[in-house]
């Protein structure tokens, strides 16, 4: 009999483990400077209550909507707070397939499309965020603060009897951070995934700190596979999570955490990462505080080399993974490894595959030749306990994640980008500029020669265009005509992939642009290096 777990089993064994143990701290803030006054501890006791609390108020929320038990219920939320985290357990607990958006994806469009393909019966709202849901399908509920309900009178079913369910059935449903042809992908998550994601989370956030638990920040929104993963690894080890008071945290809120939370393992994306190297040049105590965290965990994309250099200039403990929404955590870096740009190496009791890029498709695909080595994607093979939904496999029964790998030594390997056009954003979520540029061609052909998307690391995407020298208008009417011919396409897609101020449009003369000698085709990453100081202009506005 398979022994399968949950995240719900995880806390309940840690709130009957160590009960009195933090396993949140939440900033309470001053009403007048609106700066951190306290920061609040939640055990894992009062953790674990809470979410079987909120569980019976959905419960008879749901039931009374006639939502029928395992079924799939929508939650859009922000997914940065505790009580987010209590809301999608709840679900979770009362007996339902939590389907998770976050706040990323604002059009209410988009949302029911996703619901529909997933077949869900309900979506619970974040209350502060309150968009036109009259035209939803199925009945919506904001996701209110249920402390202090009383549910005497109430009851939650069971926990799910895990030695009648399939390995293959849905536990819960995420969703690819970029969109593909206009809408995210489903990724439905079995019990025998979550059960491997959990063992995976656990090995790798095993406890650093000698005199007590661990305490680690968010990362990002929870509706996301990284902070799932991080959290379930944590609570796995008694660790303490602390809520910051947004993702991109200052350096003085750092401090804070480090001081007052005994922060030990600072979690962040390298654009974020990045303020806090650059302060540490100029502030002797944050260079000493970095320096003595027990680890210092970035993930998404490359940092930026000065950063990295002086991180381990300073013997700052760095550790780098690659990570996607279908898997999780799939290779990790030597913590502390020394040197920069350090290679990567599979996580124990997988079975990946390296697979030259010149076969993974049937084709030769010589654009992807490189002179110090041959590139190879890598592919989790069937066989692979993390091996995602076999819905998003491919023909020969394994999943291609379409990232491609140098081989520096045997088994350890350094990231080459992907072979598609994903780029990332500064907040590591991917951004489909094929989908945008295609969009821009259809939609002002007659106005633009070429174009071409950037913005790896930034906030949200750039458009530079090849303007058509016939047209009959100046740069800014350019940028408002692009635009408002681009404005319903851009209306159904992630915030962080959206082109909606003429700021994001960079115009430039026909033939500016670098073309690769071969086929002449724009060079997204010379485009970013030839205009830096243009791109830095634009977000420090």
């Amino acid at each position: 009999m398979a022994n399968y777990k949950t995240h719900l089993t995880v806390i309940a064994e840690a709130a009957a483990e160590h009960p009195t143990t933090p396993a949140f701290q939440i900033p309470i803030l001053d009403q007048v400077t609106g700066r951190v006054q306290t920061w609040q501890p939640i055990s894992y006791q009062d953790f674990h209550a809470d979410v079987e609390h909120f569980a019976t108020y959905w419960n008879d929320i749901l039931t009374r909507d006639g939502v029928q038990p395992r079924s799939v219920v929508g939650l859009w939320l922000g997914g940065i707070t505790y009580l987010d985290v209590v809301h999608i357990y709840a679900v979770a607990r009362a007996g339902y397939v939590p389907q998770l958006f976050s706040l990323r994806l604002p059009n209410p469009d988009i949302i029911y499309e996703l619901l529909r393909k997933a077949n869900a019966q309900a979506l619970i709202f974040e209350p502060t965020y309150t968009p036109d849901l009259s035209n939803c399908h199925v009945p919506t509920h904001a996701a209110v603060d249920a402390r202090h309900h009383d549910l005497s009178k109430s009851t939650v079913p069971p926990m799910t009897d895990l030695t009648k369910v399939k390995g293959t059935d849905t536990v819960v449903i995420f969703h690819t951070s970029g969109s593909t042809s206009g809408s995210p992908k489903l990724i439905p998550c079995s019990y025998l995934w979550l059960t491997t994601i959990l063992a995976k989370a656990k090995l790798f956030s095993k406890t650093l700190r000698r005199d007590g638990p661990d305490v680690r920040n968010f990362i990002g929104s929870v509706c996301h596979i990284g902070q799932t993963f991080m959290l379930v690894g944590s609570l796995q080890n008694g660790a303490c999570t602390v809520q910051p008071t947004t993702v991109d945290f200052s350096s003085e809120e750092l401090l804070d955490m480090i001081v007052r939370c005994r922060l030990n393992r600072l979690t962040q994306f390298p654009a974020f990462l990045g303020i806090h190297m650059r302060n540490s040049r100029q502030n002797p105590k944050l260079l000493a505080q970095l320096h003595a965290l027990d680890e210092i965990f970035y993930s998404g994309q490359a940092m930026p080399q000065e950063d990295e250099e002086w991180a381990y200039k300073n013997d700052m403990k760095l550790i780098n993974v690659f990570a996607n929404t279908e898997c999780g955590i799939m290779l990790t870096s030597v913590r502390g490894g020394g040197r920069p740009g350090p290679s990567l190496r599979p996580i124990a009791g997988s079975r990946y595959g390296f697979f030259p890029v010149s076969g993974t498709n049937g084709q030769a695909q010589s654009a992807y030749h490189n002179l110090n080595g041959e590139l190879v994607e890598l592919v989790i093979l069937s066989d692979s306990p993390d091996c995602p939904d076999p819905s998003l496999r491919a023909a020969d029964g394994h999943y291609h994640t379409g990232d491609l790998f140098l081989e520096v030594e045997p088994g350890a390997y350094v990231s080459r980008g992907r072979n598609d056009d994903w780029i990332k954003s500064a907040n590591c979520l991917r951004c489909d500029t094929k989908a945008i540029e295609d969009n821009v061609r259809a939609t002002c052909e007659a106005l633009i020669s070429e174009c071409i998307v950037v913005g790896n690391g930034r906030p949200s995407p750039v458009l530079f265009i090849e303007s058509n020298p016939t047209r009959k208008m100046d740069d800014d009417k350019l940028k408002k005509e692009i635009l408002r011919r681009t404005r319903h396409f851009h209306s159904r897609r992630y915030m962080h992939e959206r082109i909606t101020s003429a700021k994001m449009i960079v115009v430039v003369a026909a033939g500016t642009l670098p073309r690769t000698a071969t086929k002449g085709n724009i060079r997204r990453r010379a485009v970013e290096d030839m205009f830096k100081s243009e791109l830095d202009a634009v977000f420090s506005l």
